[in-house]
């Protein structure tokens, strides 16, 4: 099958490259670019006047809410979701139900998502047996079934020693080990960020310290192994220069950002906004800041949905009692535009966040358009506005805090392997 997309502004990031042109997909992969892609004779045509061609995003945290709790959503649903959403590879996370500690699980899951034939399905294996923090995992026979990393999701590994001895299995056989920064004890009972608006709506708080604590652990045990670790969903300005410093000292870290993380402070909670109870909480508007910041200057290496669809029966308790957790796939294109202009980047620069670095993050070859990388590309409008709505959203989940907002930067095309697996009527 030949594929050509033609007249469309293509943005590579990895390369740098913004300039008008054509791109020729074959059996599943990128062939040529601009005079060699208009003489090989296509087998079907894209017009992409207008449009930017760009690679497919990828996302390192997507819960697809299979196996275990596919009353929240479902594979199908949420891969609908990605690919509306122009995200080619997305990673999910062990908190599923049961947890992804087993290969069988690995592999069922791995099948179920290539039956689709929608977007790259990435498993992060558990990196303790039942995500309970006692017992390491088979890495090894994870790794073999499909894991590409190894986490806890969002449960908080409290005994130091145990992560300790991960560390050192993980830097043995060159595993990444991807890992939240929370102390346990700190934010125990928490549901806020510890400050003003907490303290004004009577919210238990989580001092950002109970970031910052956890992560200098991280960075002393990353110091004492070698292990190559990726932190995820900073939330605090003092946590970002943490990290600056561990990458200018030459750790093996890396770290990404919820996107919503970049737009909205605990200032949005208003009065109880149940879409803005969140793992971590929103913080302050300086610690908002300061991650944007991070992310454009690269002490942050990209930026993710965090996707976390949640049944409406679980947000519409109270503040406090509401399940965490927001809806994203759909959303993390615009957001990330939204965040670039914001920040006076180049698309090519916005864009290098939810694509090239995120692929470097995941180790895999997608997030470039070049001759022979996998021909997963995005077409989008990035002047075409819409409003976020629960009727608009593809996911199950319609928990999002942007419900209402006007965003810009509309998917026309999504390709996975060559194959058009969505387009906008």
């Amino acid at each position: 099958m030949k594929l050509l997309v033609r007249n469309g502004r293509i943005v590579d990031p990895a390369s740098g490259r913004d300039a008008q042109g054509d791109l020729l997909i074959v059996d599943g992969r990128i062939a040529a670019l601009d005079g060699a892609a208009r003489s090989a004779g296509a087998e079907r045509t894209l017009d992409a006047q207008g449009l930017v061609v760009a690679p497919g995003l990828i996302d390192l945290s997507a819960r697809l809410r299979e196996p275990g709790y596919e009353y929240k959503a479902t594979l199908e649903s949420e891969m609908d979701a990605a690919v509306a959403g122009g995200v080619t590879s997305l990673a999910c996370p062990p908190d599923t139900d049961p947890p992804l500690d087993e290969p069988g699980l690995v592999d069922m899951l791995r099948r179920r998502a290539k039956a689709l034939s929608r977007a790259r399905v990435y498993p992060v294996g558990a990196l303790t047996v039942q995500l309970k923090g006692q017992t390491l995992t088979e890495m090894a026979e994870l790794a073999e079934a499909g894991c590409v990393a190894f986490s806890q999701a969002n449960v908080a590994l409290d005994d130091t020693q145990v992560l300790w001895r991960a560390l050192q299995y993980a830097a043995t056989f060159g595993f990444p080990v991807w890992l939240r920064a929370e102390d346990l004890s700190l934010a125990r009972g928490g549901v806020a960020h510890d400050g003003e608006v907490a303290t004004r709506l009577g919210l238990p708080g989580i001092p950002p310290f109970a970031e910052t604590i956890a992560l200098a652990t991280i960075l002393e045990l990353v110091r004492a192994t070698g292990a190559r670790v990726h932190v995820c969903r900073l939330s605090t300005a003092a946590a970002v220069e943490m990290i600056r410093q561990a990458k200018g000292e030459g750790l093996p870290v890396s770290c990404d950002v919820g996107i919503h993380y970049v737009h909205l402070s605990d200032m949005d909670l208003g009065y109880f906004d149940a879409h803005c109870r969140l793992v971590p909480p929103l913080r302050s508007q300086r610690d908002r800041d300061a991650l944007a910041a991070g992310l454009a200057d690269g002490t942050i290496d990209c930026a993710c949905s965090d996707h976390t669809p949640v049944d409406e029966d679980q947000k519409q308790l109270p503040f406090a009692e509401a399940e965490p957790g927001a809806t994203g796939l759909e959303l993390l294109l615009p957001l990330a535009l939204k965040w670039g202009a914001g920040r006076k980047l180049s698309l090519a620069q916005t864009l290098a966040r939810v694509t090239s670095d995120a692929a470097r993050v995941l180790g895999v070859h997608s997030g470039r358009l070049e001759p022979g990388a996998p021909g997963d590309v995005v077409v989008f409008d990035p002047a075409a506005s819409f409003q976020v709505t629960a009727q608009a959203l593809r996911s199950q989940g319609k928990n999002s805090p942007f419900l209402g907002y006007e965003l810009a930067g509309r998917v026309r095309y999504t390709l996975v392997a060559g194959n058009l697996v969505y387009e906008h009527q």
